[in-house]
């Protein structure tokens, strides 16, 4: 991040702190649509509230528009920050950014490797990539709990490590859980990439074009067999960046973007796909291969993960850690990213084709998002002093 005496870049702070405040309240709001879509689907209105969801319209269900159309939009505002942070933010110096870098690597592989560990060879194996996930407005919401003790470093660390981890998930949705490949469309959906690019190229600062054309995009793309959602990241970065100025048509669409994504979008998201019935048995869906290997995973390969990658990075002196965070407040932020939720159930909805996997699946990611996210707060809770707010600040 650039400094904060900097008058050229104050705007794009400003925006990422907007980000923090959206996704704190966008986590307490998905928890209260999870809550409410849980007590109506067990509730006697439960086979009409699933029903909804269900419901056909033009060929694919409520649920299915959400997850492959409204996503869409999602990824696109996760693009436009990864294309910010790539360009003025975070990773755009590479020391800077490979200590994030390495933490999502790890946040991603260990949980991966455990989930293998318990499911390889058997018919679940394929949900490996469901603990590889961070729930950004989760962990963010979660640790914007502790007020003014949390340094700044801290939450521009789990964010960047979020965002990492979100583009990791794009790729993995990209190859390990795209269908049989149609390269009529798949060709069509990367000739209209082709030419977002070249009017990026000829500077062509409209938003009109790349957002029509995305549509085109969208749509080739959901009949390629590759997941509709990867045209959002896509379509982001042939928008012109610019100068990252209020004025640029990038940070307009991402600042306009935030709200309808946190507060309509994710929320729909959380109501339609937390349909989880829970029986009597309903803890039998958690001794499972597949549930083991997604606990532990979130619960204890996030944090093992991020923590062992940033200690090889720090031990071989290729990165340091950043002023105002200690070993400790790392590891509670590693802990955090520990809450799957909206991409592990996202991840979840495409590995497997049977209900009865994607219960089991959905259950176990919402108790381990639970966990973790109470083993991160209580964790940061202990070790974060308590610090007046011009210094919690400066982290």
């Amino acid at each position: 991040m650039a400094k904060r005496n900097t008058p050229v870049l104050m705007k794009p702070v400003n925006l990422f702190l907007d980000l923090l405040e959206n996704e704190r309240t966008a986590g307490l709001l998905l928890v209260i649509c999870t809550v409410i879509s849980l007590w109506l689907t067990n509730s006697p209105a439960g086979h009409d509230y699933v029903g909804f969801w269900h419901h056909k319209v033009l060929n694919g269900s409520i649920e299915y528009w959400i997850n492959d159309g409204l996503m869409a939009i999602f990824f696109l505002m996760i693009g436009l920050e990864l294309e910010r942070e790539v360009y003025i933010g975070e990773l755009s110096n590479f020391k800077q950014a490979l200590l994030p870098i390495m933490a999502a690597v790890g946040g991603m592989v260990v949980p991966a490797g455990i989930h293998l560990l318990f499911n390889h060879g058997t018919p679940t194996q394929a949900g490996a990539g469901i603990p590889m996930a961070t729930d950004i407005a989760f962990a963010i919401g979660i640790l914007s709990l502790l007020g003014d003790r949390v340094p700044l470093a801290l939450k521009v660390f789990l964010t960047a490590l979020a965002v990492i981890d979100d583009l990791g998930a794009i790729l993995t949705i990209a190859i390990f859980y795209s269908g049989g490949i149609d390269w009529t469309y798949l060709g069509g959906a990367f000739g209209v990439w082709a030419i977002l690019l070249v009017l990026n190229r000829l500077r062509v600062f409209n938003l009109v074009p790349y957002l029509v054309l995305g549509a085109v995009m969208w749509w080739l793309m959901l009949n390629s067999g590759v997941h509709a959602t990867v045209t959002g990241v896509l379509v982001a970065f042939a928008i012109p960046f610019g100068n990252g100025k209020p004025d640029t048509i990038s940070w307009k669409l991402q600042h306009f973007l935030h709200k309808p994504v946190a507060f309509i979008i994710m929320p729909l998201f959380a109501l339609a796909n937390t349909c989880i019935v829970l029986g009597s048995d309903w803890y039998g869906h958690l001794l499972t291969l597949n549930s083991y290997g997604i606990f532990l995973g979130l619960v204890v390969g996030k944090p093992l993960g991020i923590g062992l990658f940033c200690a090889v990075a720090v031990g071989v002196g290729i990165c340091t850690l950043p002023k105002g965070i200690t070993w400790k407040k790392l590891l509670g932020a590693a802990s955090l990213a520990g809450i799957g939720f909206t991409m592990s159930i996202f991840i979840a909805t495409l590995a497997f084709d049977d209900a009865e996997h994607i219960l089991m699946s959905k259950t176990t990611i919402l108790l381990s998002s639970l966990v973790a996210g109470c083993i991160g707060y209580f964790w940061l809770r202990s070790v974060l002093p308590h610090l007046p707010p011009e210094e919690a600040a400066e982290g």
